[in-house]
């Protein structure tokens, strides 16, 4: 039995894409996507330009709503499109241009290293093409300890499991188990650790 009641159901259009619902290109609040990436990338602009990473931290935590731990270091260039579905731990190393899509929800946990060229993309689209053009959010986790390599790209979707390897430039599109390396297109394990 669904004891939610009306007032509990997602309203605005991000809360709604969050929960994964299909939302039509066509929607009346898809608007609002792009006011919120125009915001994202005018921040990104100032954390993209910042000498210090006391500076990225603090133009991060702005755009994301609230403030990055001081053990998590990110270099720049970063970027991602909206920003407040990001959620980080403590002790978090993102290396060199990393692209984040955040609107399905992405959880990076504590002690995680992300390496240079990473994609974590939390949204997709229907396959069937007379409904393509629409937008749908999958969360991303990255659970503790996890490292993820060079150029890797995680989808949709995924969580990568605690102490968990992902190799460089493996596409990932399948939850990956705690203590296990991950290599390849798609990623397949290698071996367990």
């Amino acid at each position: 039995m669904n004891t939610k009641s009306n007032n509990d159901l997602p309203t605005t259009i991000f809360e709604r894409i969050l929960s994964g619902e299909v939302v039509s290109f066509e929607d009346p609040d898809f608007y609002m996507l792009a006011q919120e990436s125009e915001r994202a990338i005018s921040m990104l602009v100032d954390l993209n330009a910042s000498k210090t990473l006391t500076d990225i931290r603090k133009v991060l935590g702005q755009l994301i709503g609230y403030g990055v731990h001081s053990s998590t270091t990110i270099y720049t260039p970063f970027s991602i499109n909206y920003g407040r579905n990001l959620r980080l731990g403590k002790n978090i190393f993102i290396n060199q241009n990393c692209q984040m899509l955040d609107l399905g929800g992405i959880t990076i946990e504590d002690d995680v290293m992300i390496g240079p060229r990473v994609s974590l993309i939390s949204e997709t689209h229907p396959v069937e093409p007379d409904s393509r053009e629409a937008l749908i959010g999958k969360s991303i986790c990255i659970k503790k300890h996890a490292w993820i390599g060079a150029g890797a790209i995680i989808l949709p979707g995924v969580t990568i499991g605690e102490h968990s390897v992902v190799a460089a430039g493996a596409m990932v599109s399948k939850d990956v188990p705690d203590r296990t390396v991950v290599a390849g297109v798609p990623a397949k394990e290698l071996k367990t650790i």
